[in-house]
């Protein structure tokens, strides 16, 4: 049975008690710092979308980066419609791309114009920001990303090194920035102008691919 879309704080408690993988509940995704401040809900109207793609991101993308770089620090996740339209006309400065973008990016409940799902969330990876803010390359954790993980799009920040990443369907890799050198690193559809050698150079110190080994289940715990 389709779940319906929350109408009570009640409800709401419940669906952010919705664990979408090993490390992440939904309710690690509803925050939002423009709904904080005025005052403005951000609810869902296809919970069940919303878990679905929230799933998808979180078991590809966020799971292997926690597993590889510890905790993570979501900045931003999914934005109700509604709260996305008030964010991207009536906020200043806008902080919002228009619904249309956004759709299958951070409004995680409803499809892109090709019909495929999608979720986008804004993360920084302390292990990581701490290196970049003594001059390391953000470009060292962005073609680490392109080699190990099912992505759809990376756009870089200057604070934090954090980024917007988007697990969707039907995938088309792309890497852009607002960090020097900005614009896009990897056009969607093209190849990266770093041979696989070149990118693996620039990690060859990160830590072992999901190498963090995470306290399992006693054995009579498990299922």
């Amino acid at each position: 049975m389709p779940r319906r879309a929350p109408r009570s704080y009640t409800a709401l408690e419940e669906l952010g008690r919705v664990r979408l993988s090993r490390h992440f509940y939904l309710r690690n995704f509803l925050y939002s710092e423009i709904g904080n401040f005025h005052g403005r809900p951000n609810l869902t109207d296809d919970p069940d979308l919303l878990i679905a793609t929230g799933t998808r991101l979180c078991t590809d993308l966020l799971d292997p980066l926690a597993e590889t770089f510890g905790p993570l620090a979501i900045r931003s996740g999914h934005r109700s419609a509604a709260l996305n339209h008030f964010g991207a006309t009536e906020v200043r400065p806008q902080k919002c791309s228009r619904n249309e973008r956004s759709y299958a990016g951070h409004i995680w409940d409803r499809r892109d114009s090709a019909g495929r799902m999608g979720a986008c969330v804004s993360v920084a990876v302390p292990w990581f920001a701490d290196q970049y803010a003594r001059g390391r390359d953000w470009r060292d954790l962005a073609w680490w990303v392109h080699d190990h993980l099912p992505y759809h799009a990376m756009y870089f920040f200057p604070k934090l090194a954090a980024f917007n990443l988007t697990w969707r369907e039907a995938r088309a890799p792309s890497i852009g920035s607002y960090i020097v050198p900005k614009g896009m690193l990897l056009a969607e559809g093209a190849a990266p102008a770093e041979g696989q050698a070149e990118r693996r150079a620039r990690y060859a110190d990160f830590p072992p691919f999901r190498g963090i080994a995470y306290p399992a289940l006693p054995e009579r715990w498990v299922a």
